[in-house]
């Protein structure tokens, strides 16, 4: 509870200093360059080599893509029976599959479970979410924005895949695995993996927006209800019957469990799909995830 406490203070110094004029309006996007580039590798690396092979690491890489297709289908099906805006729509389809499951998810699994838990979640991650991020909300931003008719290329997906510091963290500390760093390298590594958590927390808050437009309430609330609630509880039914190792389910639910991830609210921003409507899609879910994810925490331990 010390570490929640702590996320909690992260998030409300960022809304603050958002307040302060001599922090400019992109200090947010900034932050979030820093840890993409700096922490969020050192953390990869750092926490790979506590990573156990087992014949049940497939289940962190391949839920997040089975999630992906039953919240697209729900999106499209809702889409259609609300008469939602089309914009809307293809803002849900790009964000509401993927959760915050490196800038939260990170922070959050090892706050609940330990060091332990954190080689499962950054398989979730990076075979998951990053994945999805690069390809699948890549194109599917592209398809729904109103002022574009540009597709992003086989060759741009697999630029953005392999030249993505975190994913080449991976690939490294999959390669390094069974070696020891030497201890200025670890120091290193333990330093700069230290600032993911206050760093990226008061990146969020800093990037924090609760506004909306009329009509749109509807549509956030059944989503944040299906992201929140609905989608941990598929990932639980699913992994029910494969009898996965406590712990790996455990992370696995929980990494389902979290809100929309920043990074794709900013795509679709970018492809000028409901700008405020993600804003508060992000910021909403980002602050009811404090009330679910020690909910689910709580379910899962019981």
């Amino acid at each position: 509870m010390e570490n929640f406490a702590l996320i909690l203070i992260y998030l409300i110094i960022g809304t603050l200093l958002r307040r302060i004029r001599q922090f400019p309006a992109d200090t947010g996007t900034v932050l979030n360059q820093y840890v993409l580039f700096v922490a969020l590798p050192a953390l990869v690396l750092q926490k790979m080599p506590l990573l156990t092979f087992s014949s049940q690491l497939w289940i962190p890489a391949v839920m997040p893509w089975l999630l992906l297709l039953v919240t697209a289908g729900a999106v499209l099906l809702a889409g259609r029976l609300l008469h939602w805006d089309r914009n809307v729509v293809g803002a849900l389809m790009v964000v509401l599959p993927l959760g915050n499951t490196s800038f939260l998810g990170y922070p959050m699994v090892e706050a609940f479970y330990g060091d332990t838990g954190l080689p499962f979640a950054i398989i979730y991650d990076q075979a998951g979410s990053f994945l999805a991020l690069v390809t699948y909300a890549a194109i599917l931003a592209a398809w729904f924005n109103p002022a574009s008719d540009a597709r992003p290329s086989a060759s741009q997906i697999l630029r953005k895949i392999f030249l993505f510091p975190a994913f080449i963290a991976l690939l490294l500390g999959l390669a390094l695995k069974g070696t020891s760093y030497p201890p200025f390298m670890a120091l290193l590594l333990d330093s700069l993996a230290a600032t993911l958590v206050p760093v990226v927390m008061i990146a969020v808050g800093f990037q924090l927006r609760l506004k909306l437009e009329t009509g749109q309430t509807t549509p956030l609330m059944l989503a944040l209800g299906f992201k929140l609630l609905l989608m941990p509880a598929i990932a639980l039914a699913l992994l029910w019957p494969l009898q996965a190792q406590p712990l790996l389910a455990q992370v696995v639910v929980l990494q389902a469990a979290m809100p929309p991830m920043i990074t794709a609210g900013a795509v679709a921003i970018g492809a000028s799909l409901a700008p405020r409507f993600v804003a508060a899609l992000v910021g909403v879910g980002l602050l009811c995830s404090f009330v679910t994810l020690p909910l689910w925490f709580w379910l899962l331990g019981a």
